[in-house]
Order: structure tokens, then C-alpha cells, then sequence
């Protein structure tokens, strides 16, 4: 009986994770806001390949990990990029920032609606999230090579790149 829950419950982890994240960057601990989500990325790893595991895969399953998809790869990476690099002082770092959030939305909500045969079109957010979080452990002093990451993360998760799962 409780094997159906142990899916959602490392789904709520990832999310926890990039909940936790962004209330580092708030605290300006950029270096573990940016721990937080590879841990993110981690759990999501295998939060899909236990429920197959166990039998106990669920449409509900599948949203939830959307969701916490889009908080700990979208929304805590996109700010930590914002606030380690001074971006939220600017429009053009906001809309920026924006830009990939949205992205990563449009793209786990087209993967939801499609058949997974086992090719990715456009890389997955936890990709993008994760090397978003890496980039930002480099000191770099020029605000436009942050945007350009944001920018071209964003881009990827929504071009027709196929990619097999691996």
C-alpha cells in the first residue's frame, strides 16, 4: 500500500529542493542554492524510474513532476542566474530571465501532451536547470555571457533537437 506514495514523495523532494534553492538565493548563498538544484535533478533521476519499478506510474504522477519540474529547473535556476549576476537590476535581465522560464513551461507542458517514444524534442529542463546552476558557480563580471546561457537554455529546450533517452 504505502509503495504507491514513494514516487510522489521523492517528487515533493525535487520540488522541496528547488523551493529551498530559491530561498537560498534570497539569503545570497548562491554556491548551495546552486547544490540544491543538481540534489533537485538527482531525485528527479529516478522519481519516474521507481514508479515504473514498482508498477505504480500515475497521470497524476506524471503532472506532478511537471510541476516541481518547473520550480526546481525553471523558476529556482532562471533566479538564481537573475540575482548571482546582478541581472535583476535590469529590464533586459528580467525579460531574460523570463525567457527561460517560459520556455521550460512550454516545454514540459508539450511533453505531457505528447507520446514519449523514447526521443526528447529539445533538451530536457532538468539539463538546462542543471547546467544553469553549474554556470553559475563561475565568477564571470560581464552580465551579457548570463543572458546569453539563459537565452540559449531557453532555445533549446523548445527547438525540434531530437534526442533518445538515455
Amino acid at each position: 500500500m504505502f509503495k504507491k506514495y514513494i514516487p510522489n514523495i521523492l517528487t515533493f523532494l525535487n520540488l522541496s529542493f528547488g523551493v529551498l534553492s530559491i530561498i537560498e538565493v534570497i539569503k545570497e548563498n548562491y554556491f548551495f542554492a546552486a547544490m540544491l538544484i543538481v540534489g533537485a535533478a538527482i531525485v528527479d533521476r529516478y522519481d519516474g524510474r521507481v514508479a515504473r519499478l514498482l508498477k505504480v506510474s500515475s497521470d497524476i504522477g506524471k503532472e506532478l513532476d511537471s510541476l516541481a519540474d518547473i520550480v526546481s529547473f525553471g523558476v529556482a535556476p532562471g533566479i538564481l542566474m537573475l540575482f548571482r549576476y546582478g541581472l535583476n537590476n535590469y529590464i533586459i535581465g528580467i525579460g531574460t530571465m523570463l525567457f527561460y522560464i517560459i520556455c521550460g513551461c512550454y516545454r514540459l507542458a508539450k511533453y505531457n501532451i505528447s507520446e514519449f517514444e523514447g526521443v526528447f524534442t529539445g533538451i530536457p529542463i532538468t539539463v538546462c536547470g542543471c547546467a544553469l546552476a553549474i554556470i553559475s558557480l563561475i565568477n564571470i563580471n560581464n552580465m551579457f555571457i548570463p543572458m546569453g546561457f539563459l537565452i540559449f537554455c531557453g532555445y533549446l529546450m523548445i527547438c525540434k533537437l531530437k534526442l533518445k533517452k538515455i
